[in-house]
């Protein structure tokens, strides 16, 4: 009752006009003049508009309250699991991270901070640079330390997977033309709080338009697309290790390529200049004005890059490149079509084989939803799933160190074509793409191993699919 009552005075709070926060500090109407948020669809829909500083106050401000409820999930789970506690994050967000970010990214981070502390929450820039890490602090960075460091007492992480996505065009799709979908593979502890849209109208660079989890500059999960027409996604490489501690942050690159990107080129370029390692994925991205469509695999040592103007993509978590795989991963085995991802890629093959020409974003939110197991031919939702429910199975997910019924899997989904990138638009779902809900209580009763857990974890349910177009405005 009491998180009820807390939620519903932040989201009072947060209806007060700008004219009326002259009085205790409180910023000065002009700052978030051209900033908005509303809710659609089970989604905090948030535009933002202006420099960097301000596009920070602005974001800070007006998801407040999201960003301190983000921030106790994050920290309950990366020093649960790697045994270090927040102090640690923020040092190596502070000593590590930020002298490496660009001038245009921190004024940006500090203009959260500062609009977070405006709105009376106590967090610093070091608490948001280290909730923007928080993918490659903890699955990238620690296990690197903790090799160099030696010690028995260092637990045993392994890089997440995460993730379902593909990109297709010329002849595989209904319309000759490009489109791209993805489904956020997470825990529920943080899926449940991964439906923000940003509309961002940055000073310099591209507008975007991006799904993403508060507090964070770029999407994290990556899904989005530009006024340059370039659309992106991406899931990450299983069991990848590597780190460069003289590299540029994941979550800045990122976020630059998709601001900064006219082209593939240009995006490819961007994401791998000052590459640390960290949160590696398997990119792709797609050029409407053209049609050609990518898939770039960023190791750190390997980047493989694959182009087509008439084909497709999948991707769900497995290596591509032997070589990265022989280099740049603990063992991952492409073979063993039991694990997930490779049961989802050989879902994925299944999938673009039969609908060859018929491929549009309706066909695309099916996919997403699909809850048929390759490995055993037959329809379950499970963590070989397209759409994974981890929660359902006895196995878990061993290559990610998912213990058997680990409350996560597909937390959202979105797709888009062309068309729709041409008008800034894409379609998303909170919540499991397939429809299904999750309800904390009863999965903690069945499950009490994940007790600790209960504090924060609750509800996902989910939305319907809905259509954001960039300039949005609430429904009257």
């Amino acid at each position: 009752m009491r998180m009820r009552l807390r939620h519903g005075i932040c989201v009072f709070l947060l209806m007060v006009t700008a004219g009326a926060l002259a009085e205790n500090g409180a910023p000065p109407a002009g700052r978030l003049q051209k900033a908005y948020r509303f809710q659609k669809g089970g989604w905090t829909y948030v535009h933002l508009e202006g420099s960097p500083s301000d596009i920070g106050f602005q974001h800070g401000y007006l998801l407040a309250p999201e960003i301190a409820d983000a921030l106790d999930a994050v920290k309950l789970v990366d020093t649960r699991e790697t045994k270090r506690d927040w102090e640690f994050f923020r040092t190596t967000a502070r000593q590590m991270l930020w002298p490496r970010i660009d001038a245009e990214y921190q004024q940006e981070l500090q203009g959260i901070a500062d609009g977070v502390k405006a709105h009376g929450v106590d967090l610093d820039v070091d608490d948001i640079v280290a909730l923007n890490a928080m993918e490659e602090v903890a699955d990238y960075y620690v296990p690197w330390l903790n090799k160099q460091q030696k010690s028995e007492k260092n637990p045993k992480l392994a890089a997440p997977g995460n993730c379902s996505a593909f990109i297709a065009t010329g002849s595989m799709t209904k319309d000759h033309q490009i489109v791209i979908a993805h489904n956020n593979w997470t825990s529920y502890l943080t899926g449940e709080r991964w439906v923000i849209i940003f509309d961002i109208q940055p000073q310099d660079g591209n507008r975007i338009l991006m799904d993403g989890f508060p507090g964070v500059i770029t999407s994290d999960d990556d899904f989005g697309v530009n006024a340059a027409g370039i659309m992106i996604t991406e899931t990450t490489i299983t069991q990848f290790e590597g780190w460069d501690p003289e590299g540029k942050p994941e979550f800045m690159r990122s976020r630059k390529a998709l601001q900064y990107a006219a082209s593939i080129d240009d995006y490819v370029r961007i994401i791998k200049e000052g590459n640390n390692g960290g949160y590696a994925n398997d990119w792709l991205i797609g050029d409407r004005k053209t049609g050609e469509i990518a898939y770039l695999e960023l190791g750190l040592k390997n980047t493989p890059l694959w182009r087509t103007k008439d084909g497709y993509f999948v991707s769900s978590n497995f290596a591509r490149d032997p070589k990265l795989i022989k280099e740049e991963t603990s063992g991952f085995d492409p073979n063993d079509a039991s694990s997930s991802p490779n049961a989802r890629h050989a879902r994925w093959e299944e999938l673009m084989s039969q609908a060859k020409g018929k491929i549009d974003v309706s066909m695309a939110e099916q996919f997403l939803s699909d809850h048929v197991d390759s490995y055993e031919k037959k329809e379950d939702a499970n963590e070989r799933s397209l759409c994974g429910h981890v929660d359902a199975s006895s196995r878990g997910i061993k290559e990610w160190a998912w213990d058997a019924y680990n409350p996560g899997g597909a937390v959202q989904g979105k797709a888009a074509d062309s068309a729709m990138t041409a008008k800034m638009s894409f379609v998303a779902r909170a919540g499991h793409p397939c429809g299904a809900d999750f309800l904390a209580a009863d999965f903690l009763e069945r499950h009490p191993e994940y007790a600790w857990q209960k504090p924060l974890l609750r509800d996902m349910k989910a939305g319907p699919w809905t259509v954001f177009t960039a300039g949005d405005k609430e429904e009257k």
